[in-house]
């Protein structure tokens, strides 16, 4: 196959795979989601999606939270790891939301990631999900996936991002990284990988990958 003729296959798979596309962390708002997707750093959605209630009960949105302290912030959000980090950027992100923005979460790059424990894959999962503004968040799933399909040399997520933007149409960019997502918790996870049940990398796998897999099935 040649490279645009992979890039099509893995669209057409993903489509059919899924067709309706859920998002992961369980939000009502911008505001909701920049809480979430800074909590799931080093965590799991599945985790965040237990704690992110407990606090959205208390604040879910910046003028309620800077009403909280920060200690009363990190005691809730505990069970999701990093609190002393994540409900420092919590606290002070929402002081900063109403100081600067009226309370309400800013539409770019730039902005976002002034704010307090927002990286660049925080703003592009808030510009993409909350805002439909195309960007092309790279997690680990999205970056293990590409350089196993061979269309990153795998080097980092930088690199992984830039390539996934070069190589699929932008106008897909908000569907594609969540699809991907999904695609590599259920058939190209980390752990307890099952070839034979992962369609693409069948398919377009780099061939150095394909060979480690089946060297370690023999061992």
């Amino acid at each position: 196959m040649t490279k645009q003729e992979k890039v099509n296959f893995v669209i057409n798979t993903l489509y059919k795979l899924y067709p309706e596309i859920p998002i992961p962390l369980d939000h009502k708002d911008p505001y909701t989601l920049l809480i979430a997707v800074l909590m799931s750093a080093q965590s799991t959605d599945v985790r965040v999606n237990k704690i992110t209630p407990l606090l959205f009960e208390q604040a879910d949105n910046p003028y309620d939270m800077v009403k909280l302290t920060v200690e009363d912030i990190r005691e809730i959000i505990k069970p999701v790891g990093l609190s002393p980090m994540k409900s420092k950027g919590i606290h002070g992100l929402s002081q900063i939301l109403i100081d600067k923005y009226n309370g309400e979460v800013p539409k770019t790059y730039e902005a976002l990631e002034e704010l307090p424990a927002v990286g660049h894959k925080t703003a592009a999962v808030v510009l993409s999900q909350a805002f439909g503004i195309p960007a092309f968040p790279v997690d680990t799933h999205i970056h293990r996936l590409m350089y196993r399909w061979n269309l990153t040399n795998g080097k980092n997520v930088v690199q992984t991002e830039k390539d996934a933007k070069r190589l699929f149409p932008e106008e897909l960019w908000n569907d594609l990284h969540l699809q991907i997502i999904w695609y590599g918790r259920q058939y190209s996870p980390a752990r307890g990988w099952d070839l034979e049940k992962d369609i693409i990398t069948k398919t377009i796998g780099r061939q150095s990958v394909l060979n480690e897999y089946y060297s370690k099935k023999k061992a």
